[in-house]
């Protein structure tokens, strides 16, 4: 599991408005961290629902290797999971520029720009 890998992920119980049900994240945390063997892993949750009018805080990924839909990254949403919440991947890798892209808005929904 790496920085930038989308993966199968298990984000339920859910409380609120929080995102749930078994669903493709992105895999936000450094490498070093993960290796170092960290029960945890800091994921962005996708979801297959295009929502055009949050730009800035959903980002969109296309269908593309394992990943069969069109998704958009809900950056306004970060979470950490245990390890043991994953399942199948990696599905798919963001490239450079899209790594980009999510960090810019990651940092804008932490104030951090």
């Amino acid at each position: 599991m790496r920085r930038g890998e989308v993966w199968v992920a298990n984000l339920n119980p859910a409380r609120g408005q929080e995102v749930s049900k078994i669903r493709p994240v992105l895999v936000m945390q450094n490498d070093e961290l993960t290796a170092a063997g960290t029960p945890m892993i800091v994921i962005l949750p996708l979801t297959t629902r295009v929502f055009q009018n949050f730009g800035l805080w959903r980002i969109t990924l296309p269908a593309r290797d394992r990943l069969l839909k069109d998704c958009q990254i809900i950056v306004d949403q970060p979470r950490a999971l245990d390890r043991t919440r994953f399942g199948e991947g990696p599905l798919t890798r963001l490239t450079v520029d899209e790594t980009a892209v999510v960090e810019r808005s990651l940092r804008m929904v932490f104030g951090m720009w």
